[in-house]
This record gives C-alpha cells, sequence and structure tokens, in this order.
C-alpha cells in the first residue's frame, strides 16, 4: 500500500451511524441517560398495557349508537364515527364539504411545498404558498362566486375551522410581527416607540381577554349598522396578538447577525434597503425559522379558545355531541372523544415539528457546501 493510500485512509471519515443506531447509543451513552431509559421503560411497562387494552381491545368500534357502548369496559369508538362529519365539517352544508375537502389539500400542499429542497425560487414559492394558500382557502370556504354558492362564517366549523383560523393568523401574523420588528430596531423615534408600545400592549394582554374586546367592546365603538362578523374579529384578534409574539422572534434573528458583516456592507457602498434585504433579512429568517414553528405550533393549539366567544372549531363540536343526551351514558364516551382530539393535534404540531427540523436539516447542509 502507498503511503498516499495509508493517509487517504487514515483520514477517513468513520461511517455514519444510522437514525436508530444514534438512538439507541444515546439511551445508554451515560449513567444520566440509562436511569432516565429505565424509567422510562418502567413507566411505558405500567401505562401501555392498560391503555391499549381499554383502547384497542376493550375498544367498542362498531355498533348502532350509543347502544353499542352501554359497557364501560373500553373507549367508546363509536362516537368518533356517529360524529365524524360534524367533527370535521361542522355545520358546512354536505352538498359542499367537497369545498373543505379541497381546503384540507391546499393545505397539506402549502405545507409540503415549503419543505421542498430541490426546487427554484424556494422562497418566493414558500411566501406564496404561505399567504396565497390562506387566502385561496378562504375564498374557496366563503364562495359568492365563481359558481360557488355563498356559504356564511357562522355555518364553519369543525377541524375546517381549526385550520382556516390557525393559517390564516400564521398568514397574517408573520408579516405584521417582522414589520413591527423591523420598526423596534429603525432609527425614527416616532415609528421605533409606536412598534415598542404595539409589541408591549398585545404582550401584555392575555388573548382571552383580546377576544372579549373585539366580541364585546369592539361593536360598542362601530358606527351603527356596521356589524363585523364573529369570526372575522377573532382572526382580527389573533393575528395581532401572535404579531407581537414573532416580532420579539425576528427581533430576536436580526441581532443574531454580527455588526461586522453590516459595516463591510456599508463600506461596500450598499444602501440600507439592500443591506436588508440581501443580507439582514435571509440570516435572520432562517436564525428565527424554530422560534417561528414553536409559534405556529401554540397558534394550532390557541385555536381552541374560540369555542369561549361561540365559535364552533373542532373542540367545540365534540363538547357539542358529549352534550347531546343519547350519548351521556358514561365516561368511556368523553375520555375516547378527548384521547381523539388530543392524538388530532399531536398528529398536526408533530407534522410542523418536523419541518422545522427538515428546514433545519437543510440549512446545515447548505452552510456545509
Amino acid at each position: 500500500m502507498t503511503p498516499r493510500a495509508m493517509t487517504s485512509r487514515a483520514i477517513a471519515p468513520p461511517p455514519a451511524r444510522s437514525r436508530l443506531r444514534q438512538f439507541l447509543w444515546s439511551c445508554v451513552s451515560s449513567p444520566g441517560n440509562i436511569a432516565l431509559t429505565l424509567l422510562f421503560g418502567l413507566l411505558l411497562a405500567l401505562t401501555l398495557p392498560g391503555f391499549v387494552e381499554w383502547a384497542l381491545i376493550e375498544g367498542r368500534w362498531t355498533g348502532a349508537g350509543a347502544e353499542a357502548c352501554r359497557d364501560p369496559a373500553g373507549a367508546c369508538w363509536v362516537f368518533i364515527e356517529a360524529r365524524l362529519g360534524q367533527l370535521v365539517y361542522g355545520d358546512y352544508p354536505p352538498s359542499q364539504h367537497w369545498r373543505v375537502d379541497l381546503v384540507f389539500a391546499i393545505t397539506a400542499v402549502s405545507v409540503f411545498a415549503v419543505t421542498l429542497r430541490a426546487v427554484r425560487r424556494r422562497k418566493a414559492m414558500a411566501c406564496a404558498v404561505l399567504f396565497g394558500g390562506p387566502a385561496l382557502a378562504l375564498l374557496v370556504m366563503l364562495g359568492g362566486g365563481l359558481g360557488l354558492p355563498l356559504v356564511p362564517t357562522t355555518r364553519w366549523g369543525g377541524l375546517a375551522l381549526t385550520v382556516i383560523v390557525a393559517s390564516t393568523t400564521l398568514a397574517g401574523a408573520l408579516p405584521l410581527g417582522l414589520l413591527l420588528a423591523l420598526g423596534r430596531r429603525g432609527t425614527l423615534p416616532v415609528l421605533r416607540w409606536f412598534a415598542i408600545a404595539t409589541i408591549e400592549f398585545w404582550r401584555g394582554i392575555p388573548l382571552l381577554a383580546v377576544l372579549f374586546l373585539v366580541m364585546a367592546v369592539l361593536p360598542l365603538l362601530l358606527p351603527p349598522g356596521l356589524d363585523i362578523p364573529p369570526l372575522t374579529r377573532a382572526l382580527a384578534a389573533f393575528i395581532l396578538f401572535n404579531a407581537a409574539g414573532m416580532a420579539e422572534v425576528f427581533r430576536g434573528g436580526l441581532q443574531a447577525i454580527p455588526e461586522q458583516q453590516i459595516e463591510n456592507a456599508k463600506s461596500l457602498g450598499l444602501t440600507p434597503f439592500r443591506i436588508l434585504t440581501l443580507i439582514e433579512l435571509p440570516q435572520a429568517i432562517a436564525l428565527a425559522t424554530p422560534g417561528l414553528i414553536n409559534t405556529a405550533i401554540a397558534v394550532v393549539k390557541e385555536t381552541t379558545v374560540i369555542l369561549i366567544i361561540g365559535l364552533m372549531d373542532f373542540l367545540a363540536q365534540i363538547q357539542a355531541g358529549l352534550a347531546d343526551p343519547q350519548w351521556i351514558i358514561g365516561d368511556q364516551v368523553r375520555d375516547a372523544a378527548y384521547v381523539f382530539a388530543g392524538l388530532v393535534f399531536w398528529a398536526v404540531c408533530f407534522a410542523l415539528s418536523r419541518v422545522s427540523a427538515r428546514l433545519e436539516r437543510s440549512k446545515e447542509q447548505r452552510a456545509s457546501r
């Protein structure tokens, strides 16, 4: 073997471990990890068999209505099957359910498109699906044009309403939060203090208080005859509340950029606008992505509070079904309903967390090239 071959062989990187092997090694890589692994395994051994028996073995999957769940031994999944239409579509006209299915498809395609790597002009496409997707979904749901009958927002409900509230909130809060962050870091005193006051005001008020303000106080301030639909007011409250939090996430990303880069750009003669668009914003958005995804997950979970103001979202439809006299037969119905709700929200939030992980890996791969 030649010395060159020996040298290249000596400096060759070790073979990469699979994710499964990495996970297994992390479970036993230190005494602390071993103790936590044993504790977690003990908890699973104590809880998982009982849950599997309650949910799968003793659970009621088929039957005619509530009579199939009179026996409280297991979960009553018959309730989910019987109320699935209400849980997904709410009071939306049955003949127009295809429009709700189209909204779900638009949302799924938008989330998937953001994670694509081999796409030219990826940032432009991400902006298009982020802001154009919710707008198209609202037009499809509302109708009133292009041959689609008008469906008022008072008939929207179920999982469809949850998706609309979450996606519209994100589409509105992201640009507004970025503008507030830029205004807070600006040099104009009036603009900077206005941004600071706006951020601190909306961050200092609980979301429930904001919802009650827009639902109870705002109609008193409007001119006579002007009535804003409750859903529109709720969306405005969600956007303003979450924009303040996103502004701080964006500000953290902007502050993480080394000042030397800005000074170098100025020495090259770049204008402040070009410095912002070519140097600061791309890096700030990349640095703020994990925090923005966390905020998006929080928005999805926050949508459940709209049931307090009378909007029948996914969780409200579950509670309405549990209040039906024919299903008041025991805890097996309520427990199964809330477990199902938890699984749905967990699936959505887990998918968003995977999107964040995929974006971070993509950023690391670009940086290593």
